[in-house]
């Protein structure tokens, strides 16, 4: 995993820009996609061997001022400049971030309590990134047919290893790209999570993830629906509600767009309504 996230995404939105989107002309055909360094450095006022250097990782304190002045030369909307400014302020400096504490990993008893309260809605808890830490028995059960349970606690591991993701999931390109987006986010968040780093290090090492991976906005989209032909229950449409505690994890409920069982007297929670099967 690069060390300068910064860096990462000065390059990757100066590729992204043409010279019409400034309002310089196009110059006939060039080498690399993108703005210029020169056209960049222009447009922000600071020296093109200054902006190699951000580029490049090998000064990683930029000012207030300079960040800002990047963020106009590069086109950048609120959410992006949010992005950018955070990257900014941690690059270099992963060992004052959030998440140089070791995730805690212990699910408190009132979180567990939520979820065995949801069956057999599927519920689960996530630590930092993708990592199931339990289950309730809804969870369990719908799982187990899919291989989830085959390699406990890594969803990454399922969708970009296992190869009954490959068969099970109707839109697997879409939810391997949303899992990829949700890594990212999470290394940005807790960038001095060795245990994080780690995970993610070794999925680079899967082309395609590797290929996935790229810097990208930090705010979160809406959540990707799981298209599954699940073994025991058929097609499966499946949406995602999740809450935040305050140690890190995420209640996750998966919402099937039909009920998983026809035993009689079973409350299926979808959305905010209770159903009665």
């Amino acid at each position: 995993m690069s060390g300068n996230r910064f860096a990462e995404f000065l390059v990757a939105r100066r590729a992204e820009l043409r010279p019409a989107d400034v309002g310089l002309p196009g110059a006939g055909r060039r080498r690399t996609p993108g703005l210029r360094r020169e056209e960049v450095a222009v447009r922000a006022g600071v020296s093109v061997d200054y902006l190699a250097r951000l580029e490049q990782g090998r000064d990683s304190n930029p000012s207030i001022a300079i960040v800002d002045a990047l963020a106009n030369a590069l086109l950048l909307d609120d959410a992006q400049r949010h992005h950018f400014g955070m990257l900014a302020l941690t690059a270099g400096r992963e060992d004052r971030c959030p998440g140089a504490h070791a995730p805690a990993r212990v699910v408190p008893a009132s979180v567990e309590a939520i979820i065995r309260a949801l069956d057999p809605t599927p519920a689960f808890v996530l630590g930092r990134g993708l990592t199931v830490l339990t289950g309730n028995r809804g969870w369990e059960e719908f799982a187990a047919p899919l291989g989830l349970l085959d390699h406990p606690g890594d969803l990454a591991y399922w969708v970009f290893r296992h190869e009954a993701a490959h068969r099970v999931l109707r839109n697997r390109a879409a939810v391997a790209e949303a899992f990829t987006a949700q890594l990212y986010r999470a290394s940005i968040r807790w960038p001095a999570d060795r245990e994080l780093r780690e995970l993610v290090d070794g999925l680079r090492g899967i082309p395609e993830f590797a290929q996935r991976w790229a810097p990208r906005l930090a705010a979160e989209p809406a959540p990707t629906p799981l298209r599954l032909e699940h073994p025991a229950h058929g097609a499966v449409t499946i949406t995602m509600e999740t809450l935040e505690t305050q140690r890190d994890h995420t209640v996750v409920v998966w919402l099937p767009d039909r009920a998983l069982t026809r035993e009689p007297g079973l409350r299926l929670v979808h959305g905010d309504r209770a159903v009665n099967e």
